[in-house]
């Protein structure tokens, strides 16, 4: 009789220091409920607003509570960097107090991948992705690199035009020449756009912080709102036209999925269009001519390989409303993954169910993963003895 296979232990990480905690307590529970059990043994992670690491018990359930954090239970925890590089990471509980850090027993076994479904800074930036590259443990979705141009819009649109991808004009500033000189920024914004134009955070998602700007009346106050979020603020051309989004999964070599559209129930695709207001309407696949669509498509997976993305990503287009032409507008490293988020949805309309996805996404982190661990980490016969 064949022995059966052991589970795939697996932390999904979730919650997180950003403004889209909730969000990403929302796909969490979307992501964990679409895992098989018969494959998968899901070991739950929560990170509260304070950045306290939650393990055992029920870290979504304290998390969806919106306890403060003085009831929280005072324990966090950290993975154990595993220097055999076996793929693995062990759990390490830890208990606060009077300053310290007092390390207690570990978590039963070991984890095998991690699947960090964090949006925003704190999660969706590099930074975690940095950590779990020190602890050595696979995990799902890009690396330090693509996180991190993906997350800062500036620094991602300045990628996507020396690649020669086509993206909306646009002004990077910091909040310290804003603050340092409103009529300037403002003049140079004017010389470079037309109104409207849109202010936002150049490192935060969901919409949050963004503004549309239709005079120069609500310019400053515009500015102002997107500077509470971030140090580098992005000023934007407004574009009339339709918003497309498009799938991509993969490593070295991706596909797309289906081209979506999204209609908005407000202005234009806000927080609360995304989660709030039911007044938004989601066309997939988008009515456009079949020829636009192969062009969205491999625009998306050109987008993907200019930021060094890796697993999974959802890119954003604005078409003209005369078909004419279609701009990168972003590219989302870790995107919503609750049922009704575009992600899954584009993916099942190409014939990718959520349960098959979510197994996708765990072959290629392992994928990602024995390929990382081809590179050589010691000079060896390349450099030889080093006298020090």
């Amino acid at each position: 009789m064949p022995t059966k296979q052991r589970k795939i232990r697996i932390g999904v990480v979730f919650g997180g220091q950003s403004s889209e905690h909730e969000v990403s307590l929302a796909s969490a529970r979307s992501v964990i409920r679409a895992m098989d059990p018969e494959k998968y043994e899901v070991v739950p992670i929560g990170i509260t607003r304070a950045g306290a690491w939650l393990t055992g018990g029920d870290p979504m359930g304290l998390l969806r509570s919106g306890a403060d954090a003085a009831s929280l239970p005072r324990l966090g925890s950290l993975l154990a960097p595993d220097p055999t590089g076996e793929a693995s990471a062990e759990i390490v509980q830890f208990v606060g107090g009077q300053g310290e850090k007092e390390l207690s027993a570990h978590l039963s076994g070991r984890l095998d991948i991690i699947f960090p479904v964090l949006h925003g800074p704190m999660g969706e930036d590099g930074t975690m992705q940095g950590f779990l590259e020190f602890t050595g443990i696979p995990y799902v979705g890009s690396g330090v690199l693509g996180s991190a141009v993906s997350m800062d819009k500036g620094m991602m649109k300045d990628v996507f035009r020396a690649r020669g991808l086509p993206v909306a004009p646009y002004l990077l500033v910091s909040r310290k020449q804003w603050e340092a000189s409103y009529s300037e920024v403002q003049s140079e914004a004017e010389r470079l756009l037309t109104y409207p134009m849109f202010a936002k955070p150049a490192n935060m998602g969901s919409s949050v912080g963004v503004s549309k700007i239709h005079d120069p009346s609500e310019f400053a106050t515009a500015l102002d709102v997107a500077a509470r979020y971030d140090r580098r603020l992005l000023i934007e051309q407004g574009m009339d036209a339709r918003e497309c989004e498009c799938a991509v999964l993969g490593n070295d070599r991706p596909q797309a999925s289906v081209v979506g559209e999204i209609v908005p129930g407000n202005e234009f695709y806000d927080y609360r269009a995304k989660y709030v207001d039911d007044n938004s309407e989601a066309i997939i696949p988008a009515d456009i001519p079949d020829g636009l669509a192969q062009e969205i498509r491999q625009l998306a997976i050109e987008a993907f390989k200019a930021v060094d993305a890796a697993g999974m990503a959802r890119v954003d287009f604005f078409v003209a409303r005369d078909l004419s032409t279609a701009w990168l507008n972003e590219i989302n490293t870790i995107p919503g993954f609750t049922r009704i988020s575009m992600y899954p949805k584009l993916w099942e309309a190409s014939g990718v169910p959520y349960p098959a996805l979510i197994d996708r996404l765990v072959e290629l982190a392992l994928e990602r993963h024995e390929d990382r661990k081809r590179n050589r980490e010691d000079p060896g016969e390349v450099g030889g003895d080093l006298n020090v």
